[in-house]
């Protein structure tokens, strides 16, 4: 086959294969459409080599085409989410200044406080029943380490608990570098 007829059936193949549904096409089909549009005898095994050769290279092109697009889509995606992770950590850090904010607020100005049922001051809770308040009793400041119960849908406390004036609070905070040091001692023991 000249080198005119060879650049003639391969215009007609790439056509045929452009515009056909390549799950349906088979190299068969390829070829005798062309013979057909070109008016060639194709049945010949050169020139059946040299159709197979031309479906297998337009194949490969269109492997490496997806290929190329599934890795510029992986890497669209690798930077969609580093730019998430990025936004992500923004706003953590975000909120986390502006956590830092209301404590500050808080310990300036009161607000973000938690008061329990009764009014007084939660300072923390030990656990879900226990915590740690400050009170009013009777004129004086109390420092209360207490357990609560829900009733009717509040919280109240109950006696299993210390109520310490403010002096009994200073004497007991002075104490805990003591009492830690014991507690250090007697783990060391078992």
């Amino acid at each position: 086959m000249d080198e005119k007829t060879q650049d003639k059936v391969e215009a007609a193949v790439l056509e045929i294969l452009r515009g056909s549904d390549m799950e349906s096409l088979t190299e068969y089909k390829v070829r005798t459409t062309a013979a057909d549009r070109l008016g060639i005898d194709l049945d010949l095994p050169l020139h059946k080599r040299f159709v197979r050769r031309l479906v297998e290279d337009y194949l490969k092109s269109l492997a490496e085409e997806e290929d190329r697009k599934q890795k510029g889509s992986s890497r669209k995606e690798a930077k969609k989410k580093q730019q998430r992770q990025e936004e992500e950590e923004e706003q953590e850090d975000d909120a986390e200044k502006e956590g830092e904010e209301e404590e500050e607020e808080g310990e300036k100005g009161g607000e973000g406080k938690e008061f329990d049922d009764n009014g007084d001051l939660i300072i923390c809770r030990l656990s879900k029943s226990r915590r740690v308040t400050l009170q009013e009793f009777k004129g004086m400041t109390l420092v209360s380490i207490r357990e609560y119960y829900l009733k009717d849908g509040k919280e109240m406390p109950t006696s299993k608990g210390i109520s310490m004036t403010v002096e009994q609070w200073e004497t007991f905070s002075k104490s805990v570098p003591a009492i830690e040091d014991a507690i250090k001692t007697l783990g060391e023991t078992d």
